[in-house]
Protein backbone atom coordinates (compact mmCIF):
# COMPACT_ATOMS: atom_id res chain seq x y z
CA UNK A 1 0.00 0.00 0.00
CA UNK A 2 1.25 3.35 -1.21
CA UNK A 3 0.83 4.50 3.13
CA UNK A 4 3.45 2.19 3.92
CA UNK A 5 6.06 3.84 1.82
CA UNK A 6 5.73 6.81 3.55
CA UNK A 7 8.37 8.20 5.64
CA UNK A 8 7.48 7.13 9.47
CA UNK A 9 6.40 10.66 10.82
CA UNK A 10 4.14 11.22 7.95
CA UNK A 11 2.58 7.69 8.73
CA UNK A 12 2.59 8.93 12.45
CA UNK A 13 0.65 12.43 11.68
CA UNK A 14 -2.19 10.58 9.15
CA UNK A 15 -2.78 8.02 12.25
CA UNK A 16 -2.88 11.17 14.73
CA UNK A 17 -5.45 12.63 12.07
CA UNK A 18 -7.54 9.71 11.76
CA UNK A 19 -7.59 9.08 15.37
CA UNK A 20 -8.85 12.72 16.31
CA UNK A 21 -11.62 11.78 13.44
CA UNK A 22 -12.54 8.50 14.72
CA UNK A 23 -12.54 9.67 18.46
CA UNK A 24 -14.64 12.44 17.15
CA UNK A 25 -17.27 9.91 15.42
CA UNK A 26 -17.46 7.37 18.37
CA UNK A 27 -17.88 8.89 21.46
CA UNK A 28 -17.70 7.52 24.73
CA UNK A 29 -21.26 6.92 26.23
CA UNK A 30 -22.22 6.54 29.89
CA UNK A 31 -25.01 4.07 31.09
CA UNK A 32 -26.14 1.28 33.41
CA UNK A 33 -26.45 -1.66 31.22
CA UNK A 34 -27.25 -4.92 32.76
CA UNK A 35 -23.51 -6.52 32.67
CA UNK A 36 -22.89 -2.91 35.15
CA UNK A 37 -24.86 -4.01 37.47
CA UNK A 38 -24.15 -7.72 37.83
CA UNK A 39 -20.56 -5.70 38.42
CA UNK A 40 -21.22 -3.78 41.27
CA UNK A 41 -23.36 -6.76 42.64
CA UNK A 42 -20.06 -8.38 42.72
CA UNK A 43 -18.69 -5.19 44.26
CA UNK A 44 -21.39 -5.94 47.31
CA UNK A 45 -23.14 -3.04 47.23
CA UNK A 46 -26.82 -2.83 48.73
CA UNK A 47 -29.93 -4.17 47.00
CA UNK A 48 -31.39 -0.53 47.69
CA UNK A 49 -28.04 0.68 45.47
CA UNK A 50 -28.74 -1.31 43.00
CA UNK A 51 -32.68 -1.04 42.56
CA UNK A 52 -32.09 2.64 42.50
CA UNK A 53 -29.37 2.14 39.79
CA UNK A 54 -32.37 0.04 37.68
CA UNK A 55 -33.52 2.61 37.04
CA UNK A 56 -31.37 4.38 34.91
CA UNK A 57 -30.94 0.55 32.98
CA UNK A 58 -31.32 1.33 29.21
CA UNK A 59 -30.91 4.71 29.77
CA UNK A 60 -27.76 6.99 27.93
CA UNK A 61 -25.97 9.75 28.50
CA UNK A 62 -23.71 11.51 26.12
CA UNK A 63 -21.09 12.95 29.01
CA UNK A 64 -20.10 12.04 32.67
CA UNK A 65 -21.62 15.02 33.70
CA UNK A 66 -24.85 14.23 32.70
CA UNK A 67 -24.84 10.50 33.80
CA UNK A 68 -23.24 11.59 37.26
CA UNK A 69 -25.85 14.12 37.97
CA UNK A 70 -28.57 11.47 37.17
CA UNK A 71 -27.19 9.25 39.67
CA UNK A 72 -27.35 11.93 42.23
CA UNK A 73 -30.74 12.35 41.87
CA UNK A 74 -31.74 9.15 42.83
CA UNK A 75 -28.75 8.10 45.61
CA UNK A 76 -27.68 9.30 48.89
CA UNK A 77 -24.50 11.99 48.96
CA UNK A 78 -22.90 8.54 50.87
CA UNK A 79 -23.97 5.84 48.57
CA UNK A 80 -22.88 8.59 45.39
CA UNK A 81 -19.29 8.74 47.35
CA UNK A 82 -19.12 5.16 48.60
CA UNK A 83 -19.97 3.72 44.93
CA UNK A 84 -18.78 6.39 42.16
CA UNK A 85 -15.36 4.74 41.21
CA UNK A 86 -17.30 1.44 40.79
CA UNK A 87 -20.01 3.17 38.99
CA UNK A 88 -17.81 4.56 36.39
CA UNK A 89 -15.71 1.95 36.03
CA UNK A 90 -18.88 -0.24 35.35
CA UNK A 91 -20.57 2.03 33.39
CA UNK A 92 -18.54 3.23 30.44
CA UNK A 93 -19.26 1.84 26.98
CA UNK A 94 -17.35 2.28 23.62
CA UNK A 95 -16.92 -0.80 21.89
CA UNK A 96 -15.54 0.83 18.39
CA UNK A 97 -12.98 2.54 20.61
CA UNK A 98 -12.51 -0.75 22.60
CA UNK A 99 -11.77 -2.30 19.07
CA UNK A 100 -8.50 -0.30 18.70
CA UNK A 101 -7.64 1.48 21.72
CA UNK A 102 -5.75 -1.88 22.67
CA UNK A 103 -3.03 -1.02 19.79
CA UNK A 104 -2.06 1.87 22.21
CA UNK A 105 -2.04 -0.30 25.48
CA UNK A 106 0.02 -2.96 23.74
CA UNK A 107 2.16 -0.07 22.02
CA UNK A 108 2.65 2.04 25.22
CA UNK A 109 3.16 -1.42 27.36
CA UNK A 110 6.19 -2.15 25.23
CA UNK A 111 7.79 1.20 25.22
CA UNK A 112 7.39 1.24 28.95
CA UNK A 113 9.28 -2.46 28.97
CA UNK A 114 12.71 -0.62 27.28
CA UNK A 115 12.73 2.11 29.79
CA UNK A 116 14.91 0.60 33.02
CA UNK A 117 16.86 -1.63 30.92
CA UNK A 118 17.63 0.99 28.25
CA UNK A 119 18.21 3.60 30.88
CA UNK A 120 20.75 1.01 32.68
CA UNK A 121 22.93 -0.14 29.50
CA UNK A 122 22.57 3.41 28.21
CA UNK A 123 24.21 5.37 30.98
CA UNK A 124 26.46 2.80 32.06
CA UNK A 125 27.66 2.41 28.50
CA UNK A 126 28.34 5.74 28.12
CA UNK A 127 29.76 6.95 31.66
CA UNK A 128 32.22 4.26 31.25
CA UNK A 129 32.89 6.03 27.27
CA UNK A 130 33.00 9.26 29.52
CA UNK A 131 36.25 8.19 31.31
CA UNK A 132 37.66 10.31 33.93
CA UNK A 133 35.68 11.60 36.80
CA UNK A 134 36.83 15.04 35.55
CA UNK A 135 35.04 14.54 32.34
CA UNK A 136 32.06 13.42 33.81
CA UNK A 137 31.84 16.17 36.30
CA UNK A 138 32.05 18.78 33.24
CA UNK A 139 29.26 16.99 31.47
CA UNK A 140 27.15 16.94 34.46
CA UNK A 141 27.50 20.94 35.34
CA UNK A 142 26.68 21.49 31.37
CA UNK A 143 23.64 19.43 31.52
CA UNK A 144 22.18 21.01 34.62
CA UNK A 145 23.38 24.13 34.11
CA UNK A 146 21.10 23.67 30.71
CA UNK A 147 18.17 22.12 32.54
CA UNK A 148 18.11 25.19 34.77
CA UNK A 149 18.74 27.71 31.80
CA UNK A 150 15.53 26.34 29.89
CA UNK A 151 13.11 25.58 32.56
CA UNK A 152 13.39 28.74 34.25
CA UNK A 153 12.80 30.77 30.93
CA UNK A 154 10.12 28.44 30.14
CA UNK A 155 8.41 29.60 34.09
CA UNK A 156 9.03 32.90 33.20
CA UNK A 157 7.30 33.01 29.58
CA UNK A 158 3.96 30.71 31.26
CA UNK A 159 4.53 34.12 33.52
CA UNK A 160 4.07 36.71 31.13
CA UNK A 161 1.10 35.08 28.95
CA UNK A 162 -0.81 34.03 32.14
CA UNK A 163 -0.71 38.32 33.41
CA UNK A 164 -0.91 39.35 30.34
CA UNK A 165 -3.84 37.59 29.18
CA UNK A 166 -5.79 36.68 32.72
CA UNK A 167 -7.43 33.78 31.58
CA UNK A 168 -8.69 33.19 35.11
CA UNK A 169 -11.02 36.92 35.07
CA UNK A 170 -14.22 35.09 35.12
CA UNK A 171 -14.08 31.70 35.02
CA UNK A 172 -16.77 29.66 35.77
CA UNK A 173 -16.62 28.67 39.67
CA UNK A 174 -19.54 25.96 39.25
CA UNK A 175 -17.48 23.62 36.31
CA UNK A 176 -15.20 22.12 39.15
CA UNK A 177 -14.67 18.99 38.86
CA UNK A 178 -14.16 16.48 41.96
CA UNK A 179 -9.93 15.94 42.62
CA UNK A 180 -9.86 13.89 45.27
CA UNK A 181 -6.40 11.77 45.19
CA UNK A 182 -4.41 14.14 43.57
CA UNK A 183 -2.98 15.69 46.42
CA UNK A 184 0.45 15.44 46.89
CA UNK A 185 2.57 16.42 50.03
CA UNK A 186 4.81 19.08 49.93
CA UNK A 187 8.57 17.89 49.58
CA UNK A 188 11.93 20.19 49.86
CA UNK A 189 14.48 20.23 47.63
CA UNK A 190 16.55 18.07 50.42
CA UNK A 191 13.43 15.56 50.55
CA UNK A 192 14.55 15.35 46.41
CA UNK A 193 18.12 14.88 47.00
CA UNK A 194 17.42 12.02 49.74
CA UNK A 195 15.00 9.86 47.74
CA UNK A 196 17.43 10.14 44.60
CA UNK A 197 19.48 7.31 46.68
CA UNK A 198 17.29 4.05 46.92
CA UNK A 199 17.09 2.17 50.24
CA UNK A 200 16.61 -1.24 47.84
CA UNK A 201 17.31 -0.70 44.28
CA UNK A 202 15.68 -3.46 43.16
CA UNK A 203 11.95 -1.84 44.41
CA UNK A 204 13.52 1.12 42.54
CA UNK A 205 13.40 -0.64 39.54
CA UNK A 206 9.68 -2.01 40.64
CA UNK A 207 8.27 1.35 41.65
CA UNK A 208 10.10 2.85 37.74
CA UNK A 209 11.82 5.89 40.16
CA UNK A 210 13.78 7.20 37.33
CA UNK A 211 15.98 9.31 39.66
CA UNK A 212 17.21 6.77 41.80
CA UNK A 213 18.39 4.32 39.04
CA UNK A 214 19.70 6.48 37.09
CA UNK A 215 21.67 7.95 40.48
CA UNK A 216 22.51 3.81 40.54
CA UNK A 217 23.16 3.47 37.00
CA UNK A 218 25.43 6.64 36.98
CA UNK A 219 27.40 5.24 40.15
CA UNK A 220 27.80 1.76 39.12
CA UNK A 221 29.36 3.33 35.26
CA UNK A 222 31.96 5.80 37.45
CA UNK A 223 33.17 2.71 39.39
CA UNK A 224 33.24 0.41 36.00
CA UNK A 225 35.98 2.89 35.03
CA UNK A 226 38.12 2.15 38.39
CA UNK A 227 38.11 -1.74 38.32
CA UNK A 228 41.08 -3.21 36.30
CA UNK A 229 41.65 -3.48 32.44
CA UNK A 230 40.50 -6.60 32.26
CA UNK A 231 37.17 -6.50 34.13
CA UNK A 232 36.65 -2.84 32.59
CA UNK A 233 36.90 -4.15 29.51
CA UNK A 234 34.37 -7.06 29.94
CA UNK A 235 31.88 -5.10 31.34
CA UNK A 236 32.04 -2.28 28.70
CA UNK A 237 31.56 -4.68 26.11
CA UNK A 238 28.66 -6.40 28.03
CA UNK A 239 27.04 -2.82 28.63
CA UNK A 240 27.49 -1.77 24.96
CA UNK A 241 26.44 -5.06 23.49
CA UNK A 242 22.98 -4.84 26.20
CA UNK A 243 22.59 -1.14 24.52
CA UNK A 244 23.00 -2.42 21.20
CA UNK A 245 20.26 -5.10 21.51
CA UNK A 246 17.89 -2.54 23.27
CA UNK A 247 18.10 -0.48 20.30
CA UNK A 248 17.60 -2.94 17.95
CA UNK A 249 13.93 -3.58 20.18
CA UNK A 250 13.40 -0.20 19.82
CA UNK A 251 13.96 -0.46 16.11
CA UNK A 252 11.33 -2.88 15.72
CA UNK A 253 9.01 -1.14 17.70
CA UNK A 254 9.23 2.16 16.51
CA UNK A 255 7.70 0.16 12.97
CA UNK A 256 4.38 -0.01 14.36
CA UNK A 257 4.01 3.52 16.19
CA UNK A 258 1.16 4.86 13.79
CA UNK A 259 -1.23 1.82 14.61
CA UNK A 260 -0.41 2.68 18.61
CA UNK A 261 -0.73 6.30 18.71
CA UNK A 262 -3.76 5.69 16.64
CA UNK A 263 -5.00 3.33 19.12
CA UNK A 264 -3.96 5.92 21.72
CA UNK A 265 -5.78 9.22 20.69
CA UNK A 266 -9.08 7.44 19.30
CA UNK A 267 -9.54 6.61 23.28
CA UNK A 268 -7.95 10.38 24.41
CA UNK A 269 -10.18 11.68 22.14
CA UNK A 270 -13.87 9.65 22.13
CA UNK A 271 -13.49 9.77 26.44
CA UNK A 272 -13.55 13.73 26.46
CA UNK A 273 -16.76 15.37 27.57
CA UNK A 274 -18.53 17.52 24.92
CA UNK A 275 -15.32 19.09 23.77
CA UNK A 276 -17.43 22.00 21.91
CA UNK A 277 -18.28 22.56 25.79
CA UNK A 278 -14.77 22.65 26.96
CA UNK A 279 -13.68 25.13 23.89
CA UNK A 280 -15.83 27.81 24.91
CA UNK A 281 -15.69 27.26 28.76
CA UNK A 282 -11.86 26.95 28.84
CA UNK A 283 -10.64 28.24 25.48
CA UNK A 284 -8.91 31.09 27.04
CA UNK A 285 -7.04 29.15 29.44
CA UNK A 286 -5.90 26.17 26.88
CA UNK A 287 -5.11 29.34 24.31
CA UNK A 288 -2.75 30.67 26.78
CA UNK A 289 -0.86 27.77 27.51
CA UNK A 290 -0.77 26.14 23.99
CA UNK A 291 0.51 29.80 23.38
CA UNK A 292 2.91 30.30 25.80
CA UNK A 293 4.52 26.51 25.43
CA UNK A 294 4.12 27.33 21.63
CA UNK A 295 7.12 30.35 22.34
CA UNK A 296 9.19 28.84 23.92
CA UNK A 297 8.77 25.29 21.69
CA UNK A 298 9.40 27.36 18.58
CA UNK A 299 11.64 30.26 19.49
CA UNK A 300 13.27 30.17 22.72
CA UNK A 301 14.48 26.55 22.40
CA UNK A 302 15.95 26.98 18.64
CA UNK A 303 17.66 30.64 19.59
CA UNK A 304 19.65 28.55 22.29
CA UNK A 305 20.46 26.07 19.90
CA UNK A 306 21.76 28.84 17.32
CA UNK A 307 23.78 31.37 19.89
CA UNK A 308 25.09 28.06 22.39
CA UNK A 309 26.10 25.46 19.85
CA UNK A 310 25.56 27.52 16.13
CA UNK A 311 23.11 24.39 15.46
CA UNK A 312 20.15 24.40 12.68
CA UNK A 313 17.05 23.86 15.25
CA UNK A 314 14.88 23.31 11.79
CA UNK A 315 17.18 20.03 11.02
CA UNK A 316 17.35 18.86 14.34
CA UNK A 317 13.00 19.17 14.60
CA UNK A 318 12.41 17.42 10.88
CA UNK A 319 14.95 14.31 12.55
CA UNK A 320 12.65 14.24 15.81
CA UNK A 321 9.44 14.32 14.25
CA UNK A 322 8.46 10.67 15.33
CA UNK A 323 9.75 11.01 18.84
CA UNK A 324 7.50 14.51 19.22
CA UNK A 325 4.81 13.20 17.76
CA UNK A 326 5.16 10.17 20.15
CA UNK A 327 5.26 12.20 23.00
CA UNK A 328 2.16 14.45 22.05
CA UNK A 329 0.05 11.29 21.34
CA UNK A 330 1.28 9.22 25.01
CA UNK A 331 1.88 12.05 26.99
CA UNK A 332 4.80 10.00 28.18
CA UNK A 333 8.70 11.77 28.20
CA UNK A 334 9.36 8.05 29.80
CA UNK A 335 7.49 5.98 27.63
CA UNK A 336 9.18 8.37 24.59
CA UNK A 337 12.62 8.02 25.72
CA UNK A 338 13.29 4.86 23.56
CA UNK A 339 12.60 6.73 20.46
CA UNK A 340 14.73 10.07 21.46
CA UNK A 341 17.65 8.15 21.95
CA UNK A 342 17.32 6.87 18.42
CA UNK A 343 16.71 9.81 16.93
CA UNK A 344 19.11 12.10 18.60
CA UNK A 345 22.01 9.06 17.66
CA UNK A 346 21.04 7.80 14.50
CA UNK A 347 19.81 11.58 13.03
CA UNK A 348 21.25 14.09 14.71
CA UNK A 349 24.72 12.52 15.28
CA UNK A 350 25.13 13.01 18.97
CA UNK A 351 27.08 10.33 20.10
CA UNK A 352 26.23 7.74 22.96
CA UNK A 353 28.30 8.65 25.76
CA UNK A 354 26.53 12.12 25.56
CA UNK A 355 22.87 11.02 24.69
CA UNK A 356 23.29 8.57 27.21
CA UNK A 357 23.85 10.77 30.03
CA UNK A 358 21.87 13.61 29.31
CA UNK A 359 18.80 12.43 27.37
CA UNK A 360 17.58 9.80 30.48
CA UNK A 361 18.10 12.76 33.17
CA UNK A 362 16.20 15.14 30.61
CA UNK A 363 13.32 12.97 31.59
CA UNK A 364 13.36 12.93 34.79
CA UNK A 365 14.20 15.98 35.67
CA UNK A 366 14.22 18.69 33.10
CA UNK A 367 10.22 19.43 32.82
CA UNK A 368 10.11 22.81 31.07
CA UNK A 369 6.72 22.05 29.32
CA UNK A 370 5.65 21.06 33.27
CA UNK A 371 7.41 23.87 34.92
CA UNK A 372 5.51 26.29 32.54
CA UNK A 373 2.09 24.99 32.94
CA UNK A 374 2.27 24.32 36.63
CA UNK A 375 3.04 28.13 36.77
CA UNK A 376 -0.01 29.32 34.72
CA UNK A 377 -2.18 26.85 35.73
CA UNK A 378 -1.36 28.03 39.18
CA UNK A 379 -2.39 31.86 38.67
CA UNK A 380 -5.13 30.81 36.56
CA UNK A 381 -6.71 29.27 39.69
CA UNK A 382 -6.25 32.02 41.62
CA UNK A 383 -7.42 34.63 38.99
CA UNK A 384 -10.42 32.49 39.32
CA UNK A 385 -10.97 32.93 42.62
CA UNK A 386 -10.03 36.63 42.73
CA UNK A 387 -6.90 36.61 44.36
CA UNK A 388 -4.74 38.98 43.28
CA UNK A 389 -0.80 37.56 43.63
CA UNK A 390 1.78 40.03 44.90
CA UNK A 391 5.46 39.79 43.27
CA UNK A 392 6.40 37.50 46.33
CA UNK A 393 3.55 35.44 45.94
CA UNK A 394 4.46 35.05 42.17
CA UNK A 395 7.90 34.60 42.57
CA UNK A 396 7.24 31.96 45.05
CA UNK A 397 5.05 30.23 42.22
CA UNK A 398 8.00 29.93 40.60
CA UNK A 399 10.50 28.78 42.69
CA UNK A 400 7.61 26.04 43.68
CA UNK A 401 7.21 25.09 40.06
CA UNK A 402 10.86 24.81 39.12
CA UNK A 403 11.16 22.52 42.35
CA UNK A 404 7.39 20.57 41.45
CA UNK A 405 8.69 20.03 37.40
CA UNK A 406 11.82 18.29 39.07
CA UNK A 407 10.12 15.69 41.03
CA UNK A 408 7.27 15.30 38.35
CA UNK A 409 7.35 11.59 37.29
CA UNK A 410 7.98 10.92 33.13
CA UNK A 411 4.18 9.92 33.17
CA UNK A 412 0.84 11.14 31.91
CA UNK A 413 -0.92 14.11 34.69
CA UNK A 414 1.95 14.37 36.36
CA UNK A 415 2.12 18.08 36.37
CA UNK A 416 -1.75 18.15 37.72
CA UNK A 417 -0.52 16.22 40.69
CA UNK A 418 2.64 18.50 41.29
CA UNK A 419 -0.33 21.43 40.79
CA UNK A 420 -1.53 20.81 44.48
CA UNK A 421 2.14 21.66 46.07
CA UNK A 422 2.45 24.86 44.36
CA UNK A 423 -1.38 25.53 45.74
CA UNK A 424 -0.35 24.80 49.03
CA UNK A 425 2.73 27.03 49.02
CA UNK A 426 0.71 29.87 47.89
CA UNK A 427 -2.21 29.14 50.22
CA UNK A 428 -5.26 29.04 47.40
CA UNK A 429 -7.50 26.41 47.92
CA UNK A 430 -7.19 22.34 46.29
CA UNK A 431 -10.52 22.03 45.07
CA UNK A 432 -9.15 24.54 42.35
CA UNK A 433 -7.46 22.07 40.32
CA UNK A 434 -10.99 20.81 39.60
CA UNK A 435 -11.28 23.90 37.66
CA UNK A 436 -8.54 22.88 35.05
CA UNK A 437 -8.83 19.09 35.36
CA UNK A 438 -11.55 18.58 31.93
CA UNK A 439 -8.66 20.15 30.05
CA UNK A 440 -5.69 18.50 31.81
CA UNK A 441 -5.01 15.54 29.38
CA UNK A 442 -5.66 17.39 26.12
CA UNK A 443 -2.68 20.12 27.13
CA UNK A 444 -0.66 17.52 28.85
CA UNK A 445 0.03 15.79 25.45
CA UNK A 446 1.63 19.87 24.14
CA UNK A 447 3.60 20.10 27.48
CA UNK A 448 5.08 16.81 26.70
CA UNK A 449 6.15 17.51 23.71
CA UNK A 450 7.79 20.67 24.73
CA UNK A 451 9.85 18.12 27.64
CA UNK A 452 11.18 16.06 24.72
CA UNK A 453 12.04 18.45 22.19
CA UNK A 454 14.02 20.93 24.94
CA UNK A 455 15.73 17.20 26.17
CA UNK A 456 16.83 17.17 22.69
CA UNK A 457 18.05 20.42 21.95
CA UNK A 458 20.01 20.38 24.95
CA UNK A 459 21.89 17.03 23.93
CA UNK A 460 22.48 18.56 20.92
CA UNK A 461 24.07 22.05 22.37
CA UNK A 462 26.15 19.74 24.48
CA UNK A 463 27.75 17.39 22.32
CA UNK A 464 28.84 20.75 20.34
CA UNK A 465 30.02 22.26 23.47
CA UNK A 466 32.04 18.80 24.15
CA UNK A 467 33.35 19.47 19.94
CA UNK A 468 31.44 17.09 18.37
CA UNK A 469 30.34 17.56 14.63
CA UNK A 470 27.23 17.09 14.08
CA UNK A 471 24.75 17.14 10.45
CA UNK A 472 22.64 20.10 12.21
Amino acid sequence: MKLFRLQLHWQILIALILAIVYGLLFPTTYNISPEAIQSLQKAQVSNELLEQLNQHSGKEFTTLQEFQQALKTSLSPQEYEAYQYNIRQASYSNSQVNAVSWMGDLFLRSLKMLIIPLILSSLISGITNIGTGKNLGRLGLKTMGYYLITSVLAIGTGLLFVNLFKPGIGADLNFQEKVAGLVEKQRSLRDILIEIVPDNIFRAFNESDMLSIIFFAVLFGFFVTKVDLVSREVLKKAFNAIFDVMMKITLFIIRFTPLGIFGIVAKVIADQDDLASLMSRMGIYMGTVIAALSVHFFITLPLLMKFLSKSNAWKHFRNMTTPLLTAFSTSSSGATLPLTIEAVESKSGVSNKISSFTLPLGATINMDGTALYECVAAIFIAQAYGYDLTIVQQMIIVTTALLASIGAAAIPMAGLVMISVILTAIGLPLEGIGLILAVDRILDMFRTATNVWSDSCGAVIIAKSEGEDLPV
